[in-house]
């Protein structure tokens, strides 16, 4: 029985990001799904179990500072990959409980290597 695919969580408001991103990860063999916001995610960890939430700071309805304080509290040890415009200091980053971030505009390699080093973490 082969092994399971690693599992990606993609929180962002901007469709085309979230599309671009769910493509390039599959593509590198993880499992993604998809959430438009802080909200939606939520809901989405009641049936999916990531090994990793990609995560963007500032959505409509529930941003990801107010998701990630909910996500540790109900669902803990989800290590996450901050991607933001914003250049976040090591306190920051330390407070959101990140493995790493990748700005916007993301470069794809970077993307790549940050979820497989989070999904390491995971193991």
């Amino acid at each position: 029985m082969p092994p399971r695919k690693k599992r990606v969580l993609v929180v962002d408001d901007e469709p085309q990001v979230r599309e671009t991103i769910g493509e390039a990860l599959s593509l590198e063999g993880y499992e993604v799904t998809e959430a438009s916001n802080g909200a939606e995610a939520l809901a989405l960890l009641r049936t999916v179990q990531p090994d990793v939430i990609v995560l963007d700071l500032w959505m409509p309805i529930m941003d990801g500072w107010e998701f990630r304080k909910a996500q540790v509290q109900s669902h803990p040890g989800i290590p996450l990959v901050v991607l933001s415009a914003l250049d976040l200091s090591h306190e920051r980053l330390a407070e959101l409980r990140a493995e790493a971030l990748v700005g916007k505009p993301f470069d794809l390699d970077e993307l790549y290597e940050s979820v497989a080093k989070a999904v390491g973490s995971s193991d």
